[in-house]
């Protein structure tokens, strides 16, 4: 056999696989953070909101005369003492009372007025526009004097419609200038063929914009009762019978001169968060919900 032959029928040397690329480095830039970095601060601010609340529910469930950091063994007696003993349920009702008639009214004036802003020009209208916005630099408490007078004419001190109408009116500027924004989201296209189509401009604001302006009015009857039940100043000015009192004028009533009970306090700020609570729990879904997605198709 030649040298030829002989090396052709060698095996052929193995040779070794290609090493896999590398994957190229990968730059941090400086808007990639690490978790931790994040997790961390937003930890520590968890703690800090959340202490407060922790030592309010501490003092409203552990004995009194108990200086227990864990609230046990457990008890309902400051809810009884303030429910009961205080009118605590007296309280509520009417808090109710106030907040539900004040978010009702509230909503429909500023519904019609903020539509009024959005889709007329009128000669007074950037004039009226301004008047709105300098009103909420006005302070409640300038307006008790007047309020008072004017209520006190019309015998409708002692009276929670005077609360309801001091509320209402309080609410109402920057209840309108929002709902107005959320009408001129809506696109003026829909009523209009809403108007081709024979419906009159009643209809057309009921059937087509209305809809579309529900996570406005929720958003803003929901901040209007909230405010209405934390309000303190116009029921301590205008409500002078006890029975006709509201939460924050009850848990004033709890803090004496010379001492104060920590655990019917800590229970009756407990009973005047829960509604507030559940309140912003219903309307999450709704401050994050967009107006009018969908409503055109381009």
């Amino acid at each position: 056999m030649s040298v030829k032959e002989a090396t052709k029928a060698a095996p052929a040397p193995l040779r070794a696989a290609p090493e896999p690329p590398r994957p190229a480095k990968k730059n941090r830039s400086w808007d990639e953070v690490p978790r931790r970095q994040i997790y961390l601060p937003l930890s520590v601010y968890l703690v800090f909101t959340l202490i407060p609340f922790y030592w309010i529910l501490l003092f409203s469930l552990r004995p009194a005369g108990s200086t227990s950091l864990v609230p046990w063994p457990m008890t309902f007696d400051h809810f009884e003492k303030v429910w009961t003993e205080r009118s605590f349920g007296t309280y509520f009702q009417n808090s109710v009372l106030v907040g539900v008639v004040t978010l009702l009214m509230t909503t429909l004036v500023a519904l019609a007025g903020g539509y009024a802003l959005a889709r007329f020009n009128f000669k007074v209208k950037r004039a009226f526009m301004l008047a709105l916005l300098c009103s909420q630099f006005v302070p409640g408490a300038l307006l008790l004097v007047p309020l008072f007078e004017i209520f006190a004419e019309l015998q409708m001190i002692n009276s929670l419609g005077s609360v309801i109408i001091a509320e209402t009116v309080f609410q109402l500027p920057l209840s309108m200038i929002l709902i107005s924004n959320f009408i001129k989201n809506v696109p003026y296209s829909l009523e209009e063929a809403a108007w081709v189509d024979g419906c009159n401009r009643f209809t057309a604001f009921r059937i087509i914009v209305l809809p579309l302006l529900r996570p406005g009015l929720i958003a803003v009857g929901s901040f209007a009762f909230v405010h209405s039940w934390n309000h303190f100043l116009f029921a301590l000015m205008f409500l002078n019978n006890q029975e006709k009192q509201t939460i924050p004028v009850g848990l004033n009533t709890l803090m004496g001169a010379d001492s104060v009970d920590l655990g019917a306090l800590a229970a009756g700020g407990i009973i005047a968060a829960v509604p507030v609570v559940i309140v912003f729990a219903f309307i999450q879904k709704w401050l994050i919900t967009g107006f009018s997605a969908g409503a055109v198709k381009g």
